[in-house]
């Protein structure tokens, strides 16, 4: 039997996406869970895995080609008559996860659960970091809910509605599932559906285990660091501003009841030695409660995290370039005297809100120069090494220390930007990293990477390249140091050290060190890269 697989809902009210790349083609076989596509939103590149085995037999768009939700992506033939029914349930089953589950109340109004939707490469799961509303609180549709951190990018949930939040069901660094309730909201109008049996069970399975485990009632355990409580009990902690999960339960399989937190506050907080520590990694990979555990288990023994989000995305990648790219380091001394005076005099002049006027935009700028005549340094190399392209656009990526680990935005076309639209982009793009929230579109193409160490207080490294680029250079800080004038006399200057890494494949060390004094000039002379700009 043919089947056409449906686009399903990938977050935040999308209703479109682009089709970046086929990661199959037609006549192939597919297994169950196999990648299909990536797809390309607003927020985030999305990974589209197969709900179900089979052949692919139709794909219905062309790379670049706008997909819409809801409508065929592409089409399988499934493996085996056996196979249909199995298929169809799993369709409806998904169906009814992408519906939020409407209950009855006060007349004229409803209360539906806010499923956290499909946000991105197979995600099944995701931390909680922030919620931006509380329970009460009346919000208008679109308005930012909470924000959650994939292994990716933190990703902003907004309101799809508007209405009052009634219930939150995660608390701040739990982890919440793919099409499980977020949050529950109660809307104007709609009609009220009476709820079933089932439904109420599962509705009472999501408040009362952890948020962590399945929407049913369970009769394991509560996994160590989740707590098993009621809704009138996660009320009461949260008022008292206690961490439930470090509550030692007296009930059935540890449910904790309101005894236990009374008992709990009047003993001082104390976990006792057989109550389970709290682990909850937030998006710096360790929370405020994690290094008190730390110290208060220091004689117990090593506390394990895993690695995730951002970071771990970071670990692979950067196992994957030095693994891959021969690299090679080269450093020098730039004078930034001159260019440091020169940008305190147009600092308070043009400088906003919207415009930092940093050493950075002059850096980026001069190095748009000197690639013009040294393109090799803006290249690509293919998978084997092959094929070189030289890139026409110059977007100079600068890695940025942010909240959520490190990331590495780009201006994009600093050869047709003024220095002052660099700055602006600057400030932009650095603003958004430092709160997580940058669009996947500025993390893309970049050319050559600028790494800012300097600000932290370092001198020298050795950086390591934002693979497919060929070359990435790390700034150390600005040192007034003494070194001799034309003249032979001693006299304090402003001198700064960076460190080049480059891809030996395709550059040389004389390339390299040509192409740095051509930057270097630029720096240490402004009044050159003023007359060579177009």
């Amino acid at each position: 039997m043919i089947k056409d697989f449906i686009l399903p809902d990938i977050g935040e009210g999308v209703v479109e996406c682009e089709l970046v790349e086929w990661l199959v083609q037609e006549g192939d076989t597919i297994a169950e869970d196999q990648p299909i596509a990536d797809v390309m939103t607003d927020k985030a590149l999305v990974q589209i895995p197969a709900p179900f085995a089979g052949v692919v037999t139709k794909l219905y768009y062309a790379k670049g080609d706008i997909a819409k939700v809801h409508a065929p992506l592409y089409a399988v033939q499934i493996e085996s008559d056996e196979a249909v029914p199995v298929a169809a349930s799993q369709t409806e089953a998904h169906t009814a996860t992408q519906t939020p589950a409407i209950q009855s109340s006060a007349a004229g109004t409803s209360v539906e659960e806010f499923l956290l939707p499909d946000i991105g490469e197979g995600i099944v799961e995701c931390e909680l970091v922030e919620w931006l509303v509380q329970e009460g609180d009346t919000v208008v549709e679109d308005q930012p809910i909470a924000d959650v951190m994939t292994d990716k990018a933190l990703v902003q949930i907004p309101a799809i509605k508007a209405g009052k939040i009634v219930k939150l069901h995660y608390r701040k660094g739990q982890l919440a599932k793919v099409h499980a309730p977020l949050f529950a909201i109660e809307v104007e109008g709609g009609v009220s559906a009476p709820v079933s049996h089932a439904q109420e069970a599962s509705a009472a399975a999501v408040n009362t285990a952890a948020p962590a485990a399945c929407a049913a009632v369970s009769s394991e355990p509560a996994r160590q660091g989740k707590a098993l409580a009621s809704p009138a009990v996660r009320r009461m902690a949260r008022a008292l501003d206690i961490d439930l999960s470090r509550v030692p339960g007296s009930g059935k399989h540890g449910r904790v009841y309101k005894e236990d937190i009374t008992r709990f506050q009047a003993q001082g907080g104390a976990v006792s030695a057989a109550a389970p520590v709290a682990v909850a990694p937030t998006q710096s990979g360790v929370t405020q409660s994690t290094v008190s555990n730390v110290v208060a288990s220091s004689a117990r023994g090593d506390i394990v995290e895993p690695i995730r989000g951002v970071k771990a995305v970071m670990a692979k990648m950067m196992v994957e370039s030095v693994s891959t790219i021969p690299h090679f380091t080269y450093c020098e001394e730039f004078d930034l005297t001159d260019l440091v005076a020169l940008r305190e005099s147009m600092k308070a002049k043009y400088s906003s809100d919207e415009v930092k006027l940093t050493m950075m935009p002059f850096f980026m700028k001069a190095m748009s120069l000197a690639l013009t005549q040294f393109p090799v340094l803006n290249s690509q190399v293919n998978a084997d090494c092959t094929e070189i392209t030289y890139k026409a656009r110059h977007n100079i990526g600068m890695a940025v220390d942010s909240k959520v680990g490190l990331l590495v935005p780009n201006v994009k076309d600093v050869q047709d930007k003024s220095i002052l639209e660099v700055a602006a982009e600057i400030t932009r793009l650095t603003n958004a990293a430092r709160s997580g929230r940058v669009a996947p579109a500025d993390l893309k193409d970049g050319t050559i990477s600028i790494s800012n160490i300097g600000a932290l207080g370092g001198t020298v490294a050795t950086p390591i390249i934002n693979k497919p680029e060929v070359a990435i250079v790390a700034l150390g800080k600005l040192q007034t140091l003494p070194r001799f004038n034309a003249k032979g006399e001693v006299e304090a200057r402003q001198i700064m050290q960076v460190s080049w890494s480059g891809d030996h494949r395709v550059i040389d060390g004389g390339t390299i060190a040509r192409f740095c004094n051509l930057w270097k000039q630029y720096l240490e002379q402004p009044q050159d890269m003023l007359l060579a700009m177009r």
